[in-house]
C-alpha cells in the first residue's frame, strides 16, 4: 500500500511553543494514523512576549503582527524541518503540511477568527504544500470554527464497544464525545478555560510560564465562594455548539471574579481553584451531555498535570480516566496529528468540520492550500 505521508503543527492557545509531527495515514498494519516523527520547538522569549502582547489592542498592531506572522512561520518551518529529521523522511515525501497558526481574536458570535500565521513563507521555507487557515470556512458556514479536532479523535479513538469522551486540555478545554460505533453521532464543545487561567495566575505570581505537574497548586486548597463565583459565568451554562478563547477567560476576567467573591487570599488557593473550575467544567459537561461516558481519555498539555488529573478522576468516578498516552498516543501529538489529518482530507477534497459540533450549516472542506 502507498504511504499517505502529512506533517501536521499546532501551537495553541497556551503559547509555550510549536509542535509537530509526521505522520503515515495509510500504515502497513493498519488503524488510523502511525506518528514517524515528532518536534517541540519552544518559542522565544521574544515571540511569546509578542503574540501575549497582540492578545489586546495596542499600537502599530498591523506591523507588529506582520512581523509575528514572519518569526511563527520560520518556527512552523523549523519544526516540520525537525520532525521530519526524527522520522528520518526528507520534505519530498510529504504530500503536505497541515499548519494551524497562532489563534488572536476567535469571535465567530461576529463571523470572524484569527490565526496569525504566514502560509506562503512556511511553503517556500519548508519547501512543501501547506494547508491553513481551517476555522474561517466553518464560521462563514454559520458554525463556531472550534473545535476541529473531534472528526479526528473519532477516527482515532471510537470503539465499537465503549462510549468514551476524548478531553483535549489546552489552554482551553474542549470535549469530543464518542458514543460506541451503533449508538449516535460525534459531538462535541468547549468547555471552558483549560491551562490558560493557571498559566496566567503562575506567571503572575510566581514567574513560572507554568505549574509543572501541578506541584504549587497541590500546596493550596480550592475555595468554595470563588469557584461559585468563577461557575457563575453564562458561558458554562450555555448549550453547544460553542467556543471560547483566552479574549474571554483571561487575568481581567479573573480579577473581576476575585473582587465579586471578595478574595484576599493566599494565591496558591487560587491556583488550586482553578485547578478545581477546569475539572468541575469538565465534568459538568460530560455528566449533561454524555452521562452514558464509560472512559476518559485526556490529551494536551493538562494531561501532563498530576494535580489536574487526580482532580478529573476524583470528579468523574466512577469512570476511567486516562491519558491517550495509555492508546500510544502522547498527549502533545494529538492535535498536530488532527492537523495533518484535516490537510488530508481537505487535498482529497472531504469536509473536515462536523456540523453537529461546530453548528455549521453543513460539512465544508476546511483549509487554503498553498502549493509547494
Amino acid at each position: 500500500m502507498e504511504r499517505e505521508l502529512y506533517a501536521g503543527v499546532m501551537s495553541g492557545t497556551s503559547l509555550d511553543g510549536v509542535d509537530a509531527v509526521v505522520a503515515d495515514f495509510a500504515p502497513a498494519g493498519g488503524g488510523c494514523c502511525q506518528t514517524l516523527g515528532a518536534a517541540h520547538v519552544p518559542y522565544p522569549t521574544l515571540v511569546r512576549d509578542e503574540l501575549l502582547a497582540l492578545q489586546t489592542p495596542g499600537a502599530n498592531e498591523f506591523a507588529r503582527a506582520g512581523a509575528a506572522a514572519n518569526m511563527l512561520a520560520e518556527l512552523y518551518a523549523d519544526a516540520i524541518g525537525r520532525a521530519l529529521l526524527q522520522a528520518r523522511l526528507d520534505h519530498e515525501a510529504l504530500r503536505a503540511a497541515g499548519v494551524h497558526g497562532q489563534t488572536l481574536r476567535h469571535r465567530p458570535d461576529r463571523g470572524w477568527t484569527l490565526q496569525l500565521n504566514n502560509p506562503a513563507r512556511v511553503a517556500e521555507k519548508a519547501d512543501m504544500t501547506i494547508v491553513a487557515d481551517f476555522r474561517s470556512r466553518d464560521v462563514a458556514a454559520g458554525g463556531q470554527g472550534a473545535p476541529l479536532v473531534p472528526a479526528f479523535h473519532a477516527a482515532l479513538f471510537r470503539r465499537p464497544d465503549r462510549d468514551r469522551v476524548i478531553v483535549n486540555v489546552g489552554g482551553i478545554a474542549n470535549i469530543t464525545i464518542l458514543p460506541r460505533e451503533s449508538a449516535g453521532a460525534v459531538s462535541g464543545f468547549d468547555t471552558g478555560p483549560g491551562n490558560v487561567l493557571l498559566d496566567q495566575w503562575c506567571a503572575r505570581n510566581r514567574g513560572e510560564p507554568y505549574d509543572a505537574q501541578g506541584a504549587w497548586a497541590s500546596t493550596g486548597t480550592p475555595d468554595p465562594k470563588l469557584l461559585e463565583a468563577l461557575l457563575a459565568d453564562p458561558f458554562f451554562a450555555a448549550a453547544p455548539p460553542k467556543s471560547t478563547h483566552r479574549d474571554k477567560f483571561n487575568v481581567a476576567w479573573l480579577k473581576q471574579k476575585l473582587e465579586a467573591a471578595g478574595h484576599q487570599g493566599d494565591s496558591e488557593n487560587v491556583q488550586a481553584t482553578l485547578v478545581a473550575l477546569t475539572a468541575r467544567t469538565i465534568a459538568d459537561a460530560i455528566r449533561r451531555y454524555a452521562p452514558a461516558t464509560e472512559e476518559v481519555l485526556v490529551s494536551g498539555g493538562g494531561g501532563n498535570n498530576a494535580t489536574l488529573m487526580r482532580a478529573l478522576a476524583q470528579e468523574l468516578k466512577p469512570r476511567r480516566v486516562d491519558t491517550t498516552a495509555s492508546e500510544g498516543v502522547p498527549v502533545e501529538h494529538v492535535e498536530a496529528l488532527a492537523f495533518a489529518w484535516l490537510a488530508r482530507e481537505a487535498l482529497a477534497g472531504r469536509p473536515g468540520n462536523l456540523p453537529a459540533v461546530t453548528g455549521a450549516k453543513g460539512p465544508r472542506i476546511l483549509g487554503a492550500i498553498y502549493p509547494r
